[in-house]
């Protein structure tokens, strides 16, 4: 038996659908499994993650797998910024490890822009990575 996927969250947003949005965002993210992640996009979506610039969604699933083979053990906390109309602006952080052990913590701000039908259509992404020691991670377990 199949179960049955919640209804897409649709613009334009209320503050309690973009704070559905965010928080359904950092779940999936939270998995690390680009293949579901990259459904929340659309075909065509935009994006610039830090200085990388990527179209569609097949490009953005390639980008998460090549991130979460070099960000290990990777944990994430979005904070919902402000909304209106089709677009959220959001804070977060996350935390991750290299393949030599050493911690950082990735600080930054996104903005958003979706499609009628709830898809991300464009992502905006600004972030700093902080070096830190293990004793000081803050997202342990989500």
């Amino acid at each position: 038996m199949s179960q049955a996927r919640p209804a897409p969250i649709l613009p334009p947003f209320t503050e309690a659908t973009a704070r559905a949005k965010v928080q359904a965002a950092e779940d999936a993210w939270n998995t690390r499994d680009p293949e579901r992640v990259a459904l929340a996009y659309s075909e065509d979506s935009v994006w610039r993650n830090r200085d990388r610039f990527l179209t569609g969604r097949a490009e953005i699933r390639d980008f998460l797998r090549e991130k979460w083979n070099r960000e290990l053990d990777y944990r994430l906390r979005k904070e919902l910024w402000s909304y209106t109309g089709n677009r959220i602006s959001v804070r977060f952080e996350y935390e991750w490890h290299d393949t030599a052990g050493q911690w950082y913590r990735s600080h930054g701000n996104e903005q958003w822009e979706f499609a009628r039908d709830g898809l991300m259509s464009r992502r905006e992404a600004s972030i700093n990575d902080v070096p830190i020691e293990e004793s000081e991670r803050r997202l342990r377990q989500l």
